[in-house]
């Protein structure tokens, strides 16, 4: 969006719903991309016919070239505007970052942001580990067999080698977001977990146990993003995108210039500096947690913690509702749940809802700026948003 764009100016997200999140049987990826855009728009007070935009992701489940037209063709929206955005967990930051300049520039007046997978049902371990395995290299990493846990794997280990954070801080992560996701009724998992069950459970990718990693879930989440005077007439108006960036450093793990610093740090600052604030003035944030060491390293990354203060932080509590950044209230990825691309966009929907006052039992008290981060790849696309209620 343009720097210095009024606040009178700026794209406003009016509208989110989504599913359930966990196993839902009979389920199919465009019946649960339905559901979450019908509860979107009924959100914002809005009719199919206003909708004049439509960005949709991707699927694993039932893939096609051409996913946005479908989904629009099945929900009966003609709409001005249509396209596939494919940019791994980044994908739900950036759909909403491009509905924002599609509604300040004019092009469109509503634009519907919609993402959802039926993963855990509507496939087998073996087809999405399988699927998931392309991310590697051709040449220099796929053919020696890693899979994306042992990617993060080596990140964590290269991490806790050079700044000396422990397994158990790590797991102090996965407790907390644990904590916030038997708040949320919608959550995948909401049964209490400790530390010492998180470092029991099994190893997947030395450091990384079982419970450091994220769910494999059914679920689908939409956001209406409309322009500043066409969201008078929804529902609910008050909370704006006042800033957005990417980064990017590299694709592949092996084109990476480092294992501990990545291109999150770019995206932030390009958003929170468009927005004009610091992390400092942050009330909530919403960050991509892939795995416990992707939460812990963005933090650091994106200007939150120095380096290798940000596990003792956690595990004095920062992260919690009552803490000094209350983060991932609904439970992120790790407990509230994860089905591709919808996973990233659910911390949309939770940053609306603190900013709303919606939260119900999560809720930050006067919550008034949000920051919310998604990651594609390994660590490799990254997208910043700055939410705030005007």
């Amino acid at each position: 969006m343009p720097v210095g764009l009024s606040l009178s100016r700026r794209a406003r997200l009016s509208g989110v719903g989504d599913t359930a999140f966990g196993a839902l049987p009979g389920s199919s990826v465009l019946g649960i991309h339905a559901q979450a855009a019908r509860a979107a728009l009924a959100d914002a007070g809005l009719a199919h016919g206003d909708v004049d935009g439509v960005l949709c992701a991707y699927s694993l489940v039932e893939p096609h070239l051409m996913l946005s037209s479908v989904v629009a063709e099945y929900l009966g929206i003609r709409p001005a505007y249509s396209l596939g955005m494919m940019l791994g967990g980044a994908t739900g930051c950036a759909m909403v970052m491009q509905a924002a300049m599609l509604v300040e520039s004019g092009r469109c007046r509503h634009v519907l942001v919609v993402a959802g997978d039926n993963r855990l049902t509507g496939m087998s371990r073996d087809v999405a580990v399988a699927a998931l395995a392309r991310v590697g290299h051709p040449q220099f990493e796929v053919p020696y067999g890693p899979n994306i846990p042992a990617y993060y794997g080596l990140v964590a280990s290269r991490y806790l080698h050079e700044y000396g954070a422990t397994s158990e801080q790590l797991a102090c992560i996965s407790v907390t977001m644990r904590q916030h996701a038997a708040l949320h009724p919608g959550a995948h998992m909401r049964a209490p977990i400790t530390v010492a069950d998180v470092l029991a459970s099994r190893m997947i990718a030395r450091p990384l146990h079982l419970l450091d990693c994220c769910l494999v879930s059914d679920g689908a989440a939409a956001v209406v993003v409309s322009a500043a005077d066409a969201s008078t007439g929804t529902r609910d108006s008050r909370v704006a995108l006042l800033g957005a960036g990417q980064g990017h450093t590299h694709e592949h793990v092996s084109q990476a210039p480092s294992l501990t610093d990545f291109g999150c740090r770019e995206a932030a600052s390009r958003a929170l500096g468009e927005a004009g604030v610091t992390p400092a003035d942050v009330d909530v944030a919403e960050i991509y947690d892939s795995f416990t060491i992707t939460l812990l390293i963005e933090l650091e990354s994106m200007g939150f913690f120095a380096k290798g203060e940000a596990g003792p932080a956690i595990a004095s509590g920062v992260l919690g509702l009552g803490g000094r950044l209350p983060t991932n209230t609904h439970g992120g990825l790790l407990s509230f749940g994860h089905s591709g691309a919808a996973g990233g966009l659910t911390h949309v929907l939770e940053a609306v809802r603190q900013l709303r006052g919606e939260a119900d039992a999560r809720q930050i008290p006067d919550a008034r700026l949000a920051f919310v981060h998604g990651d594609g790849g390994v660590l490799s696309a990254h997208c910043s948003l700055v939410l705030a209620r005007a």
